[in-house]
């Protein structure tokens, strides 16, 4: 169970790296500026978070016995990756911010970095997870 942990952990340190790489990669190249409503604890703090509930999909997969259900783990963390895009692009920003139309670029991509990061480095952690 340790050994989940410490995968949920590094996974969402990962996924937050990537996340703030990508933030100053899209801000730079588009010359925007969204801190007033997207900043870096934010994107670790909500990796971390999404990491943590695919580590306790795993611990209960494990709890149960019921580890060759995984595949369709995976399939749930897929599609609840792809729901949690509709709110940021359904959100509205502040007036002051200048082009607006832009933050859904910057942000959908993020939605799917946990998952990304989960499920790629899970072979490094599921040696000892007995199937």
């Amino acid at each position: 169970m340790k050994q989940l942990l410490i995968h949920g952990l590094v996974a969402g340190l990962l996924s937050g790296i990537a996340g703030i790489i990508y933030l100053n990669i899209y801000q730079g190249a588009f010359g925007v500026n969204y801190s007033q409503v997207i900043n870096i604890g934010s994107i670790i703090g909500a990796s971390i978070i999404g990491c943590m509930l695919m580590t306790l999909g795993y611990a209960a997969l494990i709890k149960f016995n019921k580890l060759k259900w995984r595949g369709w783990l995976n399939i749930l963390i897929a599609v609840a990756s792809f729901a949690s895009i509709i709110s940021p692009i359904g959100m509205s920003l502040p007036l002051s911010i200048e082009f607006p139309e832009l933050f859904p670029g910057l942000v959908v991509p993020m939605h799917f970095f946990p998952a990304l990061a989960f499920l790629s480095i899970y072979p490094f952690f599921s040696t000892n997870i007995k199937n």
